[in-house]
Parts: structure tokens; sequence; C-alpha cells
């Protein structure tokens, strides 16, 4: 097949093209290209800015794609432009979107399912603060996904719509797992804040690109919506119980109030998978309609830091703190 794959070449993007290539696919790539990617040298790259108008589509002048997967689109306007711009020219188009897109809605309750999508949204935070821009993200997924099935109802735009919670990575290099495993590395209590604590209920990226190579080769899903997601549902503690176990170390964890850690900057570093922006999906319909299976959270976390031990991350800076972390706790009481 023809495959064109919009964006990330560090994270997900990466992996994907690396298997379709090995699958026998003809792979181009569209990015800015100001990230250096380690792509094979047969992969087409098409350079250009989406969200300068016309550099797309002078990307993609006369050219036709069996698929398509856009993993970066983020605005209602870029939906339209390139549903506008694919009519009739690709066969199957597939969208990673978020779990995001039920957080921002009122009266949603977890684990969310597709059909928790339609309803009143919550008001908008107070702007320029860390809840507006996560609030904002969510709210541009749904304008984007209702320009898709817009187009899906007015023409049959072929677009499917994964919706994805945290995603653990091998590369994922914003190093959210990376963060807990330097702390845990380092013997010292993780802080957390004592609220919300939601369950976690992520995904590891080995399964969103199975998910996408399912709906490549069966074809199904057009018109659809699918929650990809892990199958157990963990408390924080459990899952760094996990984390912990594979690296023979014994996690502590102190819950601290969350304005505490707030206002000393220390969310959501000192523990990135404690935000209320962290989904929790329900996966059945996957299952049901697609045959997806998913891999266990213990198998997949090996595997992760079988990576980190043989490819070190550089240390983020968001771990640069550390020693403020432990001296804000040594002068505050934890949360029972």
């Amino acid at each position: 097949m023809n495959i064109l794959v919009i964006g990330g070449t560090r994270n997900l993007g990466h992996l994907l093209v690396h298997q379709l290539i090995a699958l026998g696919h003809r792979v181009s790539v569209f990015n800015r290209g100001l990230t250096r990617d380690e792509l094979p040298d047969q992969v087409e790259r098409l350079r250009g800015d989406r969200t300068k108008k016309h550099q797309l589509a002078r990307a993609l002048e006369g050219k036709s794609f069996d698929v398509v997967i856009d993993n970066a689109l983020y605005k209602q306007e870029e939906a339209e432009e390139i549903a506008a711009l694919l009519k009739g020219r690709v066969g199957h188009y597939l969208f990673l979107s978020s779990g995001q897109v039920y957080l921002v809605r009122e009266a949603a309750t977890r684990p969310f399912t597709e059909d928790q999508y339609e309803g009143r949204l919550m008001p908008a935070p107070k702007p320029n603060t860390y809840g507006y821009e996560e609030w904002l993200y969510g709210v541009d997924k749904r304008r984007v996904e209702d320009a898709l099935h817009k187009a899906w109802e007015t023409n049959k735009f072929p677009y499917t719509s994964l919706r994805l919670p945290m995603v653990n990575s091998e590369r994922d290099h914003f190093n959210r797992l990376y963060n807990y495993v330097l702390r845990l590395n380092d013997g010292d209590p993780i802080l957390a804040p004592s609220t919300p604590n939601f369950p976690l209920r992520h995904i590891y990226g080995g399964d969103v690109i199975r998910a996408l190579l399912l709906l490549i080769e069966t074809g199904k899903g057009k018109g659809q919506v699918y929650n990809i997601s892990q199958d157990e549902t963990l408390t924080l503690e459990e899952f760094l119980g996990i984390v912990g176990d594979l690296m023979g170390v014994q996690p502590q964890v102190v819950r601290l109030k969350r304005d505490l850690l707030e206002a000393n900057g220390f969310l959501p570093d000192c523990s990135p998978f404690s935000e209320r922006w962290m989904s929790e999906l329900d996966n059945t319909r996957s299952k049901t309609e697609l045959g997806m299976t998913y891999t266990p959270v213990r198998e997949y976390l090996e595997r992760i830091l079988r990576y980190y031990a043989e490819n070190p991350p550089p240390t983020p800076r968001s771990y640069l703190r550390r020693r403020s972390e432990l001296l804000l706790l040594e002068h505050s009481k934890p949360m029972a």
C-alpha cells in the first residue's frame, strides 16, 4: 500500500514507519523537518508546516494514498482542510485523537465509553493556566472529530478516530514514565497530590501501532471512533509497585496537598500521572468490533525499562528540582 504518515517522527510515528516499511508498504512522511529523524532512506520526506496555509496542499499536490495516518492534527480548520484536500484521494484516513474529549464534558463517568461523547461541555478554566491549556486541547480535539464526522456524513470521507489515553512508550519525548524511574532509582519518596487520585488506565505505544495496522489491513471502522486502552485499571501506587518490582526497588509514594505542590511548581513533573487530565477509557468496542487485544501492563513496562537500560535518555529538566522536592517534604505534613 501507499501510505502517508503526517507528523510524529519522534515517538509513535517513528515506530509506525519502521513497522510499515518492514511489512513492505511504500511510506511518505509529512512534517516540518525540524527534528532529525531516524527513518529508513526509502521513506519519502515531504516538508511543510500544516499550520501555514497551502503548505500541506503543495506538498501533497497530485498525490493519492491508500491510507493516511494523522498524528499531528489539533485544530478544526486543519481538519476541514485535510478532509477537503484528500477528498477522493485516500482510501482510509486514520486520526489519533485523545481521551480528553471526554474530560471536557460535564457528567461523564469513568471509565468513559464512546457513547459518552455527546453532552454539555464544562466551562473554560481561567485563561493562561495549565488547566486552561489542557481544557483547550480536549475541546480542540472534539472540534477536529466533529469536522471529520461532518465530512463523513457529507461525502463519506473515510475517517476513523482512535481516542487514546496516556501513552507509555519507549520513545516518549516528554519523559513521563522516565521521571518516575529516576525518582525510584534515587530511593527517595515520590511526591504526589492527594487529589484527585484518579486510577490509571493507559495504553502501550506498541498497542497503538497494532491498532493502526489492524485498521490498515482490514479496512474496518470507517466513520467510527474507538477507545484504545489497556485492560488493567490501577492506582498510582499499584502501577509504581509494578515498575519498582521490575527495577528491584520498593516505591515510596507520599501524598501532599495539591495546592502546595502547585505553589512550588512541582506539578506535573513530580508525578506526571496524577493530573485530572488523565482519561480512563473503556476498550470494549475496540475488542468486539476490531478484534483488538492489549499487552499486559507488566509486560510492556518490562519492555520499556529494558529499552531505557539499553538506551538511557538524557536527564530531563523536570528532574533537576528533585532536591527541592525533598526539601519541601522535610517541612510538610503528608496527607493520610
